[in-house]
């Protein structure tokens, strides 16, 4: 551990330094003279940023020397930013949009960082990149828009998720989580199913990576059916026409199924088109009456 206001040598040093391994945690320092200091390559970098941050304080210089000062300084530290970025990794966002996000908050810690403030530039602009990022997963990371209380539930179901995968062997119950996290199993679900906002699927996404003819979402989905609202009406109808005469009958198909004139209906079935006329509002009267009839 470093006292207060120190940065920490080893973490500095494996942020900055490329060769470094990212993913394999600091050894605590022996204690005692035989501890070592900083490696040859974070003196060079700690070196070369006190010389760019003199060059761009520097009254005397022209702002294309402090604009070329800003972007070296801005490349010198970039493997902090892909340090920070590795924290965020397999959660479903590309790695190269996080150091671009990450390489934002280290711009804005190049413009806002104070030389008369006594402390290592990297750990100024650790937290910054580290918020900028953290910022994207909150605003833009998700494709439909949930409680940043689900948002941070979910963070820390995937945290407890492999944690008590690597312990079991086997993925952890909703209980189990529950258990581990603090809270509900009903909550658990929730977060879990918060899940699937993160990231959406578009309607024309085929389930084939083969170009042509693949079926997409889109040609699954239903329509609404022009007719549905008139099933239950037709169904009604059913019985009463079957207690219809069979002229009256005929009558109906004739007029509303072959869209006959009455007149072409009276020479069909020998009548007067007066008589079909009244043939055919008796038979709708009836028939109206029959379904208002609750009975």
């Amino acid at each position: 551990m470093t006292s207060a206001g120190e940065p920490d040598t080893a973490v500095e040093e494996r942020a900055l330094d490329p060769e470094a391994p990212p993913e394999t945690p600091p050894e605590a320092p022996p204690e005692g003279p035989a501890t070592g200091g900083p490696s040859p390559a974070m003196v060079e970098v700690r070196r070369r940023s006190a010389e760019l941050f003199a060059e761009i304080a520097d009254e005397t210089a022209t702002d294309l020397e402090r604009q070329v000062s800003r972007e070296a300084l801005v490349e010198l530290h970039l493997p902090l930013v892909e340090h920070c970025a590795r924290r965020f990794r397999n959660r479903g966002e590309p790695f190269e949009d996080l150091v671009q996000v990450g390489t934002i908050g280290l711009i804005k810690s190049v413009d806002r960082f104070d030389t008369d403030r006594g402390v290592e530039f990297s750990t100024y602009a650790t937290p910054t990149i580290i918020g900028e990022i953290k910022r994207y997963f909150r605003d833009k990371g998700w494709a439909v828009r949930v409680p940043r209380r689900l948002q941070e539930l979910r963070m820390q179901i995937s945290s407890a998720t492999a944690e008590l995968t690597q312990t079991h062997g086997r993925s952890p119950t909703a209980s189990e989580l529950a258990t581990h996290i603090g809270c509900s199993v009903e909550e658990v679900i929730e977060g879990m199913e918060s899940a699937n906002a993160y990231a959406t699927l578009s309607l024309d996404a085929s389930d084939s990576s083969e170009d042509g003819g693949a079926a997409t979402m889109l040609d699954s989905l239903g329509v609404e059916d022009a007719g549905i609202e008139h099933v239950e009406v037709r169904e009604s109808l059913k019985p009463l026409l079957d207690q219809l005469a069979p002229r009256e009958k005929k009558i109906l198909l004739l007029r509303f199924f072959k869209n006959m004139t009455q007149t072409q209906i009276a020479a069909e079935i020998g009548v007067s088109q007066m008589h079909v006329s009244r043939l055919l509002s008796r038979t709708l009267d009836q028939l109206r009456t029959s379904l208002q009839d609750p009975e």
